[in-house]
């Protein structure tokens, strides 16, 4: 039996969408506060996913300009209709919660997309749209019930047209449903289909958190009333205990393949080193049935596996990415992030061709800004990561290095910076926003190397100034305040570099020559 791991898309890809076109299939993922926004996959099995882009990839269509962590891009949903993609998302200002609902559109799914399509009056988070047999499109979302919270966290799912002539919501807004579940909590992440004459309506229910959960209704009408099954929720782990290998299943999208199957992808987390959930939330794949008119998901087990049989679809592997990024080609790959959307001159591909050169800023990575930061996911429980950095302080408040962040208070720096007359590198533990210094070392070249190694939570920290003649700067250093367990919000640790003037003006930068990362093991 031909089999595949899971998750298909390891590391910070929650709140997966899809849609299929053809032989083709698409995903998309929330962001959060990173820049582009929401990424974009191409699969034809699946299984195999290539990054064709970001959704969200210019500045005017994406002002993250003050985001506050774990704010910003919520659950995107992809849709194809007539041509034309459509994704809807959320975009969550404030801490406090203020939220706007918008939606983008393509005629191909790399791009370009279109700006912005803002929608007034569009209360909550997590819009999907339903193209309907007769040609209309209908919004769905949650909110507070109008009749009011009957408790903490209590929400509804509800439905209005749009008119993609307007691009606007218009009639009467309608209630659907407040979930299958008493005082579960947090309706949202609803999908609209229509499928053998009835709407069928997935949502999720229990928070993102340990007791996520799908659930399902129906109705012959689409503004309801919608009927549940007995069988809710449709899937779900948290009856599986904290060590279970796979935890916080929810946030479901169901697509139909060419050959009549169906399949589901959901988010879920990979715990390890007890439950810390460094990777973040991940994208999963389950296959189901349809029976008695409802969903079956992984009939005889109901949970998702890390190893399942392989989709009734013909493998397509895509090329494998590179481990290494030399930094030759005058674009960032789709693999790198900024925090928030990127302000100023501060990065170059071709100031020094080969390299990647970061111009130091005012703002630096414990604040919730804009710094001098390009990054990846971290998508291994094992991994290792290295770089080589030239750099030259010539004031004490510059730095520059490689950075494991998790958010602007929870995060390793090794960095480079000038005491004295004297530079050294040093490693930086930040938790709760206090900066501890674990080791630090005086090197004698500007040109210095960098590498993290990861055995689940055991960091590794070395450095050389010359290649393969590695000294430890810290080892069996615990990692799990990558993990939001520790951190708060919702997203997954990056691994990164970065230059900062630490508050001050400066013209300095840092060049990396290249960057690697590999996972181990996995």
């Amino acid at each position: 039996m031909k089999t595949y791991k899971n998750p298909i898309i390891p590391g910070f890809y929650p709140d997966p969408s899809i849609c299929r076109v053809g032989d083709d299939y698409y995903l998309v993922t929330s962001s959060f506060e990173y820049f582009p926004g929401v990424p974009i996959f191409h699969s034809k099995d699946l299984v195999n996913w290539k990054q064709i882009g970001h959704v969200l990839d210019r500045p005017e269509q994406l002002n993250l300009d003050q985001t506050p962590n774990s704010r910003g891009i919520y659950a995107p949903t992809i849709r194809y209709h007539d041509g034309i993609f459509y994704m809807i998302t959320t975009f969550v200002v404030s801490k406090a919660g203020a939220r706007r609902n918008f939606y983008v559109t393509a005629t191909d799914p790399a791009g370009p997309w279109s700006d912005p399509h803002w929608l007034e009056d569009a209360p909550g988070i997590d819009p999907s749209l339903l193209f309907d047999d007769d040609g209309r499109v209908y919004y769905t979302g949650n909110r507070k019930p109008p009749s009011g919270q009957q408790y903490k966290k209590h929400n509804e799912i509800w439905l209005q047209e749009l008119d993609l002539e307007k691009k606007q919501l218009v009639g009467p807004k309608y209630s659907l449903w407040d979930g299958a579940l008493k005082n579960a909590h947090a309706q949202e992440a609803p999908h609209l289909y229509k499928i053998d004459g009835w709407y069928y309506l997935i949502i999720a229910e229990g928070g993102t958190g340990h007791t996520h959960a799908v659930t399902i209704a129906r109705s012959k009408e689409v503004t309801g009333p919608y009927e549940m099954t007995e069988t809710n929720p449709i899937l779900t782990h948290r009856h599986l205990g904290n060590h279970h290998p796979i935890v916080n299943v929810g946030h479901a999208d169901i697509v139909k393949t060419q050959h009549g199957d169906w399949w589901m992808v959901a988010l879920a987390s990979r715990p390890f080193g007890g439950y810390y959930r460094n990777l973040g939330r991940e994208t999963f794949l389950v296959p189901f049935i349809w029976e008695d008119g409802w969903p079956i998901v992984n009939p005889g087990k109901g949970i998702i596996e890390p190893e399942m049989e392989f989709p009734n679809l013909t493998e397509h592997k895509w090329p494998a990415l590179p481990h290494s990024d030399s930094f030759e080609s005058e674009q960032l790959d789709d693999i790198w992030n900024f925090l928030r959307t990127p302000r100023g001159d501060f990065w170059s591909l071709t100031a020094r061709p080969g390299y990647l050169r970061l111009k130091a800023k005012q703002e630096t990575i414990i604040e919730e800004e804009n710094p001098a930061f390009v990054g990846r996911r971290q998508q291994h429980i094992n991994f290792f990561a290295q770089t080589v950095l030239e750099f030259e302080p010539k004031a004490e408040h510059e730095t520059a290095g490689m950075v494991l962040l998790q958010n602007h208070n929870y995060q390793f720096r090794v960095e480079v910076l000038l005491e004295g007359n004297q530079t050294f590198v040093r490693l930086v533990r930040r938790e709760a926003g206090e900066d501890e210094v674990m080791a630090k070392e005086q090197v004698d070249q500007d040109k210095i190397y960098l590498k993290v190694e990861a055995q689940g939570q055991d960091y590794t920290f070395s450095y050389t100034t010359k290649l393969f003649e590695w000294k430890v700067l810290a080892e069996n250093v615990d990692g799990r305040i990558l993990s939001t367990d520790l951190a708060g919000g919702f997203i997954g640790a990056y691994i990164g570099m970065y230059c900062s003037g630490n508050g001050k003006d400066t013209t300095n930068y840092a060049d990396f020559d290249w960057f690697e990362y590999r996972g181990l093991g996995e």
